[in-house]
């Protein structure tokens, strides 16, 4: 565990929550391992019967941290393996956002069975915008979710969503006010630790079907992010990311 990554168990709920509220939750190489390793840890422990994403400041998760992601490829990797980690998770897993959703904050919440949103979450997948492709399957889930022209608005315009939006096109379970968020996700998280347990999982297995599909896209999504990371529009993008300018991206 490290101070940015909290994780504990409440009542056979592991909650792993992101507190990096002063650069709105974005995640680091280091961030990531330890979710993985959360993963990983509630795996093998049969008392544990689901999880709870939560995000500590006014923002659920910025995405990855641009910073890191620059110095070397360790974070990239570190994402990938968080990606294929929550992918292939097999125990139920609930989500409270609030304030931002960038980036993996958006698009780890394909793999999440109920999200619950405050009034004031925005989900934005801005890949393209950086020169990138998406991630974490969602070039094959997002489609599915929210339907092909929504899909198409998030993933090639990188325009954002409001949660009303995203509760009408399918991504959410509900929304809840602020105040109750963390509250509210809680309790639905420990109404499914109520149901029986091996009817939970074979419903949840036949509500996600052959999962193979999807992390084969995973995996074609990250050798494609590896390749695009390394390119100019990249660099440029994120030059201009930093240098807080428009960027320029040449057509030829």
């Amino acid at each position: 565990m490290s101070e940015e990554i909290e994780w504990g168990e409440r009542d056979g709920l592991m909650e792993i929550i992101i507190n990096r509220p002063d650069k709105k939750n974005a995640l680091t190489a280091d961030m990531y391992r330890q979710m993985t390793a959360a993963l990983a840890a509630c795996s093998t422990r049969s008392d544990i019967g689901a999880v709870l994403f939560a995000g500590k400041g006014d923002a659920f998760c910025a995405g990855n941290d641009l910073k890191d992601f620059a110095q070397g490829p360790q974070g990239g990797e570190a994402a990938f393996a968080f990606i294929r980690a929550i992918a292939a998770f097999d125990k139920p897993v609930v989500a409270a956002v609030q304030g931002l959703a960038v980036g993996i904050g958006a698009t780890m919440l394909f793999h999440c069975d109920l999200v619950y949103a405050a009034p004031d979450a925005r989900f934005i997948m801005p890949f393209v915008n950086l020169g990138l492709v998406p991630e974490a399957g969602s070039s094959l889930l997002a489609p599915a979710t929210l339907g092909h022209a929504r899909a198409a608005a998030m993933l090639l315009l990188g325009e954002p969503m409001d949660a009303q939006t995203a509760d009408r096109a399918g991504l959410l379970s509900a929304i809840v006010p602020t105040e109750s968020l963390l509250d509210h996700a809680r309790a639905k998280a420990a109404a499914l630790l109520a149901k029986p347990p091996h009817a939970i999982a074979a419903t949840r297995r036949l509500m996600r079907g052959d999962r193979t599909q999807i992390l084969q896209r995973i995996d074609e999504e990250a050798q494609l992010f590896r390749e695009m990371l390394e390119s100019a529009e990249a660099q440029e993008a994120f030059a201009a990311f930093f240098e807080k300018r428009a960027p320029s991206f040449s057509r030829s």
